[in-house]
């Protein structure tokens, strides 16, 4: 079930969360850093902002210490400071909070957002939602006939996380 207790992001919050996403300016480089040390420390992530805005340090602690709080972000304590990594990918918060904004509501009113929903994406986002729907659906069809799942869009997307268990039997 949905944590519904997380209040939507703030401006600042959102920002902040960018940086930890993003990795980018933190230390000098475009980013890709990101991917192989993503741990940010107040200091780097006030580095980047600072940068846009008047900011105080001790506003992006305690706003870094907030999320941590709700749960967005997760501490590692290294020496005597804290490093901040979000605790999942944009793309998954996303798809978390959309499916959160969607359970709220009634299967018609379900239905009828889903509609809207594809009725305003672009075109490639729409050809990227049919090949997922397609990949999802042929799935679910291997399934119920006893055969192995069908993948045919499969390697047009990145793979699934392991570990996560099915329900399925």
């Amino acid at each position: 079930m949905p944590d519904r207790s997380r209040p939507p992001l703030g401006e600042l919050e959102r920002a902040v969360m960018d940086v930890l996403w993003d990795g980018a300016g933190v230390d000098g480089s475009d980013g890709a850093a990101a991917a192989t040390n993503p741990a940010r420390t107040v200091r780097e992530v006030f580095a980047v902002l600072s940068a846009d805005r008047d900011i105080a340090y001790t506003t992006v602690m305690t706003v870094l210490d907030r999320l941590a709080k709700k749960g967005l972000v997760v501490q590692h304590r290294d020496g005597k400071a804290y490093r901040y990594t979000a605790s999942e990918p944009r793309a998954a918060m996303v798809a978390r909070l959309m499916m959160e904004a969607l359970d709220d509501s009634d299967a018609h009113v379900r239905q009828a957002a889903l509609v809207r929903f594809a009725e305003r994406v672009q075109p490639d986002e729409a050809a990227t939602l049919q090949a997922a729907l397609a990949d999802i659906m042929a799935g679910r069809a291997g399934d119920a006939d006893g055969g192995a799942p069908k993948r045919d869009v499969a390697s047009k997307r990145a793979a699934p996380k392991r570990g996560r268990r099915s329900s399925r039997p």
